[in-house]
């Protein structure tokens, strides 16, 4: 039987040391400009797009629901459909987590960086897109995941530890603004009568709780993540 090699295990858990000089100021900048844009904004969003489904995905299934499939969409919509009860907790859970998950996710990565675990950062994205890949059930969804993975394994596999430490900051700030944009959106679009079956309409349909409130939840969520993980990611320019 063949053993990982132990080195290259030991690599993940090894710890990196803090970026050099005002780095995550820089890359938190540069994320806040590509989210708050136009044109790279809607392109960039299908990041936003594939973690925001995959949270739906996962919470599905941690919940007893069968998962059928998810379906990403070059207008940066997307869908994921899942069999079980069409009431309850776990449906509610279901709803709730996809405008949560990419604020919990960049919270996760940047909990990573401030641990300085640049490497197992990059692990686990690689991780997450594969088993998002192996949910899609579009060409065009395969297509966006792919290209994702493609531009994440030339960074780890060929880029050196500064342009690794750039990205990775630089990613984790896009998924914590990235977070809070598409709620802001979803309130602006139900205000025009645009988003009747959105995940806070579905959630007011489950619970009783009128879909505005559902908007502020998901606000506060993406507004908490975003302190929390961008205190952290700044900490090493302020010590």
């Amino acid at each position: 039987m063949n053993f990982p090699d132990p080195s290259s295990l030991t690599a993940l858990i090894n710890t990196q040391p803090d970026p050099a000089g005002a780095l995550p100021l820089v890359t938190g900048g540069l994320a806040l400009l590509l989210v708050l844009s136009g044109s790279p904004w809607r392109l960039a969003r299908n990041v936003v797009t594939i973690v925001h489904e995959s949270g739906h995905a996962l919470v599905a299934v941690l919940v007893g629901r069968r998962l059928q499939g998810i379906r990403l969409h070059s207008d940066t919509s997307g869908v994921t459909v899942s069999r079980g009860k069409p009431t309850g907790p776990g449906m509610m859970l279901t709803a709730l987590a996809g405008y949560s998950a990419p604020s919990v996710l960049g919270l996760a990565f940047a909990a990573l960086l401030a641990a300085h675990l640049i490497t197992a950062l990059l692990v686990v994205a690689a991780l997450l897109l594969v088993s998002v890949l192996i949910m899609v059930r579009n060409a065009y969804g395969v297509f966006a995941v792919l290209v994702t993975a493609a531009v994440l394994g030339v960074v780890a596999l060929v880029a050196p530890p500064g342009v690794q430490a750039a990205f990775v900051y630089a990613m984790t700030w896009f998924l914590l603004f990235g977070g809070v944009r598409p709620v802001l959106e979803l309130q602006v679009k139900r205000r025009r009568g645009a988003a009747r079956d959105s995940d806070a309409d579905q959630l007011a349909r489950l619970t009783g709780v009128p879909g505005a409130m559902w908007v502020l939840v998901l606000a506060v969520i993406a507004v908490g993540c975003l302190v929390m993980g961008g205190l952290w990611l700044i900490e090493p320019t302020v010590k």
